[in-house]
């Protein structure tokens, strides 16, 4: 299993992409094309030994159809998963982070905010809030167990982490218990060592002593072997600041007084009936969420304990408004969002860069096009920089009619011993991993 290294050209907007000259598709090589492209340019040593010891979909494999769709390796009895942990080098040792402390908490959010994903060019680094990571980590059902640091004996100073929390994941007509992987971050000084590898067989572990043995992941990188790839698209919402700091800049013939004309939206949103989401809709918006959920190939099977916790609004966490109507009041739409900001490596006059990332949503009575016109404007509102969205679920169909621009970078996901006969399109894809 592996944790999120989401990619590192993620943050920011390509200058030489035109979204009229680049349709949404035109990036979208099979996988392939991507794989043969791997192997042209990387020599024998070079490949993926770790992945191609693990039960995951193999570069050797893509493209064959007398594979199975399904479980790669079945479970063992949990009397024979190893019950000692991994060997780490003598200098240093396993430690379970209770997200629940103030104190571990901070030491995680630090080692985060210090030494995970960057962009290429090292001047945006993702700045996980200690409450979004409270958020992400303490999920219903999660286990403290599945949170795993690696600490200097000595000093005891928290050197890495990597996390997994439970969920239940449809792949295609059957739900599976799936642990998603996630934050798999070393310290900066410690990238030699060869810890991710040990880290990954840790966490396989402790969540396969829980009877679970699938799992979800992203990563920034090809390895063996994506479900699918999927392309960033960024909104401009501060263009000022987005071209002061780099993540933006001006295109021929554009000018900083017809950039702002250019993105400027509406000074109230649209919809009639839009409200912020209260603990009282859940079931409503549950309802509505496992509906649209069901359309798609891979997709989260969530219960009201999750829609509670993932889509209650919290401050400076997640954003979720619905659609009331105002003859029936039945809930009819929603749209969430969740902030994700950057620290700017290296800007005087800015330290962060606020933005919002598309969670999920559904569109029924009311056009997604408004729907999510609606979630620019109060993330506008809201003062975020820039909102962000890939090109999974329906967003396909919003990204060039509001303005997005395609990012730099692209995000893969994988699933862990688990196979599907082809890999699926970004659109066939029903799952935001944060």
């Amino acid at each position: 299993m592996a944790g999120k290294d989401s990619s590192p050209g993620s943050s920011k907007e390509n200058p030489d992409q035109n979204s009229d000259e680049n349709p949404v598709s035109k990036y979208n090589a099979s996988i392939e094309n991507l794989v043969q492209r791997f192997q042209n340019v990387n020599p024998l040593e070079q490949k993926h030994k770790f992945w191609e010891t693990q039960p995951v979909g193999q570069f050797k494999d893509v493209g064959s159809s007398s594979l199975p769709e399904g479980p790669i390796e079945m479970p063992t009895p949990i009397s024979e998963v190893k019950q000692e942990p991994y060997n780490l080098p003598s200098l240093y040792e396993w430690t379970t982070c209770d997200m629940g402390s103030e104190e571990v908490c901070n030491e995680v959010y630090v080692l985060l905010m210090n030494n995970y994903v960057e962009d290429d060019d090292n001047m945006f680094r993702f700045n996980y809030s200690k409450e979004f990571l409270q958020w992400a980590l303490r999920s219903p059902g999660y286990y403290s167990s599945w949170h795993v640091g690696v600490r200097v004996k000595a000093s005891k100073k928290l050197v890495a982490f990597i996390s997994g929390i439970p969920v239940n994941m449809r792949v295609r007509d059957q739900v599976v218990k799936m642990a998603e992987v996630n934050f798999l971050c070393v310290h900066k000084k410690l990238r030699s060592k060869r810890l991710a590898p040990v880290m990954i067989k840790e966490v396989t572990r402790r969540i396969h002593l829980e009877n679970v043995w699938q799992a979800a992941y992203t990563a920034g990188v090809l390895l063996p072997t994506p479900l699918t790839t999927s392309q960033y698209w960024h909104r401009t919402l501060n263009p000022k600041k987005l071209i002061d700091v780099g993540f933006s800049r001006l295109g021929e013939r554009m000018t900083m007084s017809r950039a702002i004309k250019l993105y400027k939206l509406p000074a109230t949103t649209l919809t009639p009936g839009l409200r912020k989401m209260e603990l009282r809709d859940v079931p409503a918006v549950t309802g509505l969420l496992r509906n649209y959920l069901s359309r798609f190939a891979v997709a989260p099977e969530f219960d009201e304990n999750d829609v509670e916790h993932w889509l209650l609004p919290r401050e400076n966490v997640v954003d979720s408004y619905l659609v009331e109507s105002q003859v029936t009041h039945e809930i009819t739409d929603f749209f969430s969002f969740y902030t994700l900001p950057s620290s700017i490596l290296h800007s005087q006059e800015y330290s962060i860069l606020k933005a919002a990332y598309t969670f999920y949503y559904v569109s029924t009575n009311t056009a997604l096009l408004q729907l999510m016109n609606d979630a620019l404007i109060t993330a506008k509102q809201k003062n975020f920089d820039v909102f962000n969205a890939l090109d999974v679920m329906e967003n396909e169909s919003f990204l060039k009619e509001l303005k997005f621009g395609q990012g730099d970078g692209q995000l893969y996901y994988y699933l862990y011993n688990y196979r599907l006969s082809q890999a699926l399109k970004p659109s066939e894809l029903g799952l935001v991993l944060l």
